[in-house]
């Protein structure tokens, strides 16, 4: 269970007019982010219809990627496209953050307190953090663009099944599969040491971004085995949610938005 750690706790300066000090991390272990998800469902629960209307735009986008892809015969950007927004998930869950804080508090929890969360004093650190994983996603699709151009060329996919042939049938196609998943972990597991923490952090202790971002890189630094399997978690849920066309990420994502916010609240002291 979560533990304490030791050390001191570091001045990062003012700011604001207050000094900002730099929150101690506690260590957790694997029975924690099993206690976190279960406190997440059960905020899921009680405020249903809030969260899926709040994750309803990653089905509708999930739909209308789909389309466009295939409309323009860009297939090879599908896959990149959709894995891509995870890295934007953080910054989408910040009003299901604020929902969880107000059951926490014993307060109200409902879809205008979640939309209020943009009169937060921490939005502009917020929005600052979320342009930094907005640029990560925009460089992560060029760079699958590029990859898939370096192992096929300019030559177009002819549909479905010919892009699907030249996948998983080819050395090229595997080698493409390889690269694609080396690279696009990089560009994950930056966005998610920048993350994991930061956005409940702002929302919570009106944190700016660097120092969010730098608590969040401690957290990881603390608790790589935990953190590693809640990375793993997440990606897991988040591919079973895009399975039957994206729907299942109306249950996903707020589940694991709420999550965050407990997690959050375990790691932090």
């Amino acid at each position: 269970m979560a533990t304490p750690l030791t050390g001191q706790i570091s001045s990062l300066g003012t700011r604001g007019g207050g000094s900002a000090i730099m929150p101690a991390i506690r260590r957790i272990d694997l029975a924690d982010l099993g206690v976190a998800l279960r406190e997440g469902w059960d905020d899921f629960k009680a405020v249903p219809s809030h969260a899926i209307i709040l994750c309803i735009i990653y089905p509708v986008l999930g739909l209308v990627l789909a389309r466009l892809v295939l409309g323009y015969s860009v297939l090879p950007l599908l896959f990149p496209l959709a894995a891509g927004f995870a890295l934007l998930g953080p910054f989408a869950a910040i009003g299901l953050y604020e929902l969880s804080r107000r059951r926490e508090a014993g307060e109200d929890a409902s879809a205008r307190h979640a939309i209020g969360v943009l009169r937060a004093p921490s939005f502009g650190a917020m929005l600052g953090l979320g342009a930094i994983l907005l640029t990560l996603f925009v460089v992560w699709v060029a760079a699958a663009q590029a990859i898939y151009i370096a192992t096929f060329g300019y030559a177009p996919a002819a549909g479905m099944p010919d892009f699907l042939m030249r996948v998983l049938t080819t050395p090229q196609g595997w080698m493409l599969i390889v690269m694609g998943c080396g690279v696009g972990f990089l560009f994950a597991l930056a966005a998610f040491c920048i993350s994991v923490v930061s956005f409940p952090l702002m929302l919570d202790r009106n944190a700016s971004t660097a120092d969010a971002m730098l608590t969040s890189l401690r957290v990881v630094a603390v608790n790589p085995g935990p953190m590693a399997a809640w990375a793993l978690t997440v990606a897991a849920l988040l591919v079973i949610g895009c399975v039957p066309a994206f729907v299942g990420l109306a249950v996903a994502v707020p589940v694991l938005g709420h999550a965050t916010w407990h997690l959050y609240r375990k790691v932090v002291a």
